[in-house]
């Protein structure tokens, strides 16, 4: 008699699969890229250099108040009209809110996953830290905490003015001004801003090598170009509240 050989009845490996928690194999393009540790890299990478775009403008905006409230206040007013009369009031500004939002978001839950990925697979930690990894490096993720924390309250401050009692819808200049004349509300921004130097400096570097600008040749440009870029946002945005404590800008 021929031995009987049992076979495997069709499906039965996904089923295996789910009773061992084995997520299922996403279907789409996006969805394998948003599930593959370097989809979410590269996630990391590009929504970060839409933030860093952002900074830069910022910051460059930010340095008009010290050519006096009457400049500064024309260009809040002129963020709230531009595009127009192509575009209604406000709505490239709320274009580039979203676009800022999805960044940060998608920013902050790759980071998140990514972080939990790596706990996952060395479950014990290193008996010896690694003395080559920069400060910068060990504070990325208490750092983006900081900086989500005080995104909220810099909306709260000087866009909506909750938490700001000296508040004028309008009036940016005088917000700034009457916010950072309180030297708890300047520290807690100057605290921020030394967060964002350090987010920027590792941040950049690591986006430019998931995105294969790295190279022998280059790494240490790159790296030039990181130190620079983080001293220098960092420098204009604390320039601010240091020049409303002194009486610089008043």
């Amino acid at each position: 008699m021929a031995p009987v050989t049992a076979t495997r009845p069709q499906g039965r490996t996904t089923d295996e699969a789910k009773r061992r928690g084995a997520p299922p194999r996403p279907r789409t393009k996006i969805g394998q890229v948003w599930h593959s540790t370097i989809g979410k890299k590269a996630i990391m990478a590009v929504s970060g250099l839409i933030m860093l775009g952002y900074l830069v403008v910022h910051v460059m905006g930010n340095l008009k108040i010290f050519f006096g409230p009457d400049e500064f206040n024309a260009y809040g007013h002129w963020l709230r009209v531009v595009g127009e009369p192509f575009m209604h009031r406000e709505w490239v500004l709320w274009i580039a809110r979203v676009v800022l939002l999805t960044a940060v978001v998608a920013h902050a839950v790759s980071a998140a996953q990514l972080s939990r990925r790596d706990i996952k697979a060395r479950p014990v930690k290193y008996v010896h830290k690694r003395p080559r990894a920069s400060y910068a490096t060990r504070t990325m993720r208490w750092g983006g905490v900081i900086l989500a924390l005080f995104i909220v309250w810099h909306i709260l401050d000087l866009t909506l003015g909750t938490v700001n009692p000296d508040f004028q819808s309008g009036h940016p200049y005088e917000n700034v001004v009457a916010s950072f004349q309180r030297w708890w509300s300047a520290a807690l921004y100057i605290v921020a801003m030394l967060a964002v130097g350090l987010h920027i400096r590792h941040g950049f570097w690591s986006a430019a090598q998931t995105l294969g600008a790295g190279g022998k040749g280059r790494d240490l440009a790159l790296r030039g170009i990181a130190n620079g870029l983080a001293l220098v946002l960092t420098l204009g945005f604390i320039s601010v509240p240091v020049a409303v404590l002194t009486g610089v800008v008043s």
